[in-house]
């Protein structure tokens, strides 16, 4: 099981890995689903740690817009810090983890794969010093805005009516 922590304190661990081979992926994970559960896997067979950057609330809200996140961020940390394949989450507030990669020096980044490499951010950090940008194939239909449309389509029949009434106030 993984701990959350501050960047103060991933750095200062992150000291304690030499020769271990350090993962990074990042993300939302507002609702965590498969697709979620798939790829953290992967991205731990790669190497030693598994470290995930978390996206702040505001920095999702600037992200994917007002309505989001639908959880908060400490309880997606936590969440995403007891899966068995994750070491450390590490909230961040800026819109990509740039400086946070920069700072951490991972050997892999891991994404999606509806990501291409050549657009990865910290594609060239982590390049630089030999290491690799890794896409995992994504699991076919299985994302957080199919999860939201799903549970609308089954819990609000009216939601076209609500959404068009809140946005005429």
């Amino acid at each position: 099981m993984g701990e959350v922590v501050g960047l103060k304190d991933l750095l200062e661990a992150r000291k304690r890995w030499e020769g271990k081979r350090v993962v990074f992926t990042n993300g939302c994970f507002d609702l965590l689903h498969i697709g979620h559960i798939h790829c953290l896997r992967e991205a731990k067979k790669l190497g030693d740690f598994l470290i995930v950057g978390l996206n702040s609330d505001s920095s999702m809200r600037r992200v994917k817009g007002e309505r989001r996140p639908i959880v908060p961020q400490g309880e997606r940390a936590t969440i995403l810090a007891s899966l068995e394949m994750v070491d450390y989450v590490c909230i961040f507030d800026e819109e990509t983890p740039y400086r946070l990669i920069t700072l951490l020096q991972p050997d892999y980044i891991v994404k999606g794969g509806d990501w291409k490499p050549e657009d990865v951010v910290g594609k060239d950090v982590v390049e630089s010093r030999g290491g690799r940008v890794v896409t995992v194939k994504i699991v076919e239909e299985k994302s957080t805005k199919g999860l939201i449309q799903r549970i609308l389509e089954r819990y609000c029949p009216d939601k076209d009516k609500i959404f068009k009434s809140s946005l005429d106030r």
